[in-house]
């Protein structure tokens, strides 16, 4: 049984309301950390390790670090909630189920930070988490660790929640910040970094549901005990949003020293895959990251076992490897198209562009064409060749990630399955059949079981 440091009281009864959750053990960091030199806070999450849990994986404390302290310069911690990435849903649950996690997590990052005014900007459709959380921030403010002098501290502090209006750009701090200012959610040049000039140009700190939520086991154990957690650099424990041809779907807490295997076939974790179905593939860190066949999922290149961890599932690169991402691991079977997953993922990156960018705007919108047009069995094998030129010519060509974001998945698809692009190319008529699954072609995969 894996360890739990987030999800350890989730099951609790109650759990998300003040009293009950006080009861456990909460608030405990906070009345530490209030010990505490704020340097000292910032010490002790570099200690733990933590790596940023929406999608970047880049280190916490350092992020933190560089926040610049101008005199007399508001500083402000934001909370992206904007959780946007298809096949990822943990943010949801934690602020769900467990809203005063986050909102202790906050106080304390606050803290450390020297922020007096600190935002969650939530993605528009969790209207329902809105008022869990605004009734965890009412309950915490009523018992003292929010508003004026927290516990005769001297140190002020109001959380607010902002509502997005359901762009998965603003997933883009940057964006995110434009957004909370007011204005189009449209990516900022940089630098200047947020943590020199963010939030109304003052610095800020961006940080996701489940890093702010990490905070608080880091303070309570200790940043060295936390990184005992996990493995290498990929410690402490991680949330996985588990979706798709798998019999267990939900959010599950790992310590990051399971194999790919174990998390698929486990039946304390997905269970497996219903009707004794082959794997085929698996996106194991949300839309944006390169999909991987079942061969290269559950071994690496070299013929070792790929672990469900930040630097294992990189091995080799985007040729053979993937990213860790948002944690949205989305399972493919033997009947699913290759083909209709990139297209759909293509879809929504064209629809989600802000079109700032001419690359991802224009990029976009021709990728989506050709993939339908292959999709309908109207393609060409030339057409293959353009879309790996198109995808080649977006990556790396836009102010920031949306555009690498659509173009990884189109890179990875046709780099490990160009047999079913062509497939579609060569038999158009089975593809406008109902249902023609690949299942007509799947004895030429390298299937594993």
């Amino acid at each position: 049984m894996a360890k739990k440091v987030l999800l350890e009281k989730a099951h609790i009864k109650g759990i998300r309301a003040y009293d009950v959750y006080k009861a456990q053990g909460g608030y405990a960091s906070v009345e530490k950390a209030f010990k505490m030199d704020p340097a000292a806070i910032v010490e002790e999450v570099k200690k733990s390790g933590l790596r940023g849990r929406g999608g970047a994986g880049f280190p916490t404390g350092m992020k933190w670090s560089f926040l610049a302290k101008p005199e007399g310069v508001p500083r402000y911690l934001v909370c992206n909630a904007d959780e946007s990435e298809p096949g990822t849903f943990k943010d949801r649950y934690l602020m769900e189920f467990l809203p005063h996690l986050l909102i202790e997590g906050l106080i304390v990052s606050s803290f450390a930070l020297g922020s007096n005014s600190t935002y969650i900007y939530i993605r528009g459709e969790y209207a329902w988490i809105v008022d869990i959380l605004e009734q965890a921030i009412a309950e915490a403010k009523q018992h003292g660790y929010l508003g004026k002098n927290i516990l005769n501290t001297g140190f002020d502090c109001e959380i607010y929640v902002q509502r997005g209006a359901g762009a998965y750009i603003c997933g883009e701090e940057t964006a995110l910040i434009e957004s909370l200012e007011g204005k189009r959610g449209n990516p900022r040049i940089k630098p200047p970094f947020p943590a020199i000039k963010g939030l109304w140009d003052c610095p800020t700190v961006v940080n996701n549901v489940e890093t702010i939520a990490a905070v608080v086991p880091i303070i309570n154990m200790g940043g060295e005990e936390y990184a005992k957690i996990g493995v290498g650099r990929s410690t402490g424990t991680k949330l996985l949003s588990a979706c798709g041809n798998i019999n267990k779907p939900g959010v599950y807490e790992i310590d990051m020293t399971i194999s790919v295997e174990e998390f698929i076939y486990s039946d304390e974790y997905c269970g497996g895959i219903p009707n004794g179905k082959k794997l085929k593939a698996c996106i194991p860190g949300g839309s944006s990251v390169p999909i991987l066949p079942a061969n290269l999922l559950l071994k690496t290149a070299k013929g070792e076992t790929r672990y469900m961890n930040y630097e294992s599932l990189s091995d080799g690169g985007f040729a053979t490897g993937s990213m860790m991402g948002s944690g949205g691991f989305i399972v493919l079977d033997e009947d699913q198209c290759i083909v209709r997953h990139t297209m759909t993922f293509a879809r929504f990156y064209r629809h989600e562009s802000c079109g700032q960018c001419s690359p991802c705007r224009e990029g976009t919108g021709w990728m989506e064409k050709i993939l339908t047009k292959i999709e309908n069995g109207k393609g060409q094998s030339s057409d293959i060749d353009l879309l790996w030129d198109i995808q080649r010519k977006i990556e790396g060509n836009t102010i920031c990630p949306l555009g690498d974001a659509a173009a990884w998945p189109v890179a990875a698809a046709i780099r490990h399955f160009r047999d079913e692009f062509e497939w579609h190319v060569n038999n158009p008529s089975l593809c406008l059949t109902e249902n023609y699954g690949i299942a007509h072609y799947a004895d030429e995969l390298s299937i594993v079981s």
